[in-house]
């Protein structure tokens, strides 16, 4: 189990890098959806299957319509790939910049920190996540309105963005 943890987290470190080095939303948008599955495969893998399902399923399901429908209205006739040299100048510079900060803080990382809540089970009376569920239905509801509210916001912030001078949907292409 911590071998296929480690590949969550190193797939994820490359998505992030992925998502950090690529200007262009068509790839950017892949990158992301990436990085929130593998990031998903990560809490469940701690323990958390409700909460990466709440993960999936909203930004997933809400954030990515919102992005694609902001890059549609940003559209690129030509945009940049992973393949070009700016990119991959970027991604590599990142990379980089993610190996020295490791190395750096190396010392304090120890591999038998990272056993999965499921493997303890034999320690255990409930499940990884199932306090947490009851703490998100009992005193959850107001940072839930609270993130309904941001979402919003950021979903007018993004489209205002996008708009640029034209009148939004309703222009002339």
């Amino acid at each position: 189990m911590t071998y296929i943890m480690s590949l969550f987290l190193f797939g994820l470190v490359l998505g992030l890098v992925a998502v950090a080095s690529n200007p262009s939303p068509y790839f950017a948008a892949l990158g992301l959806v990436a990085v929130a599955g593998l990031g998903c495969g990560v809490l469940v893998g701690y323990g958390g299957p409700f909460l990466s399902l709440v993960l999936f399923l909203i930004y997933l399901g809400g954030m990515l319509v919102v992005f694609a429908y902001s890059a549609a209205l940003a559209a690129e006739p030509h945009p940049e790939s992973w393949g070009s040299r700016s990119v991959a100048g970027y991604f590599l510079l990142y990379l980089v910049g993610v190996f020295a900060a490791s190395s750096y803080f190396w010392g304090g990382w120890y591999e038998a920190s990272w056993v999965p809540v499921d493997e303890l089970k034999e320690f255990s009376m409930f499940r990884g996540d199932a306090s947490g569920v009851a703490l998100i239905y009992s005193l959850g509801g107001g940072m839930l309105v609270i993130c309904a509210w941001v979402l919003l916001l950021a979903l007018f912030v993004v489209l205002e963005l996008t708009r640029g001078l034209s009148r939004g949907a309703l222009r002339a292409v």
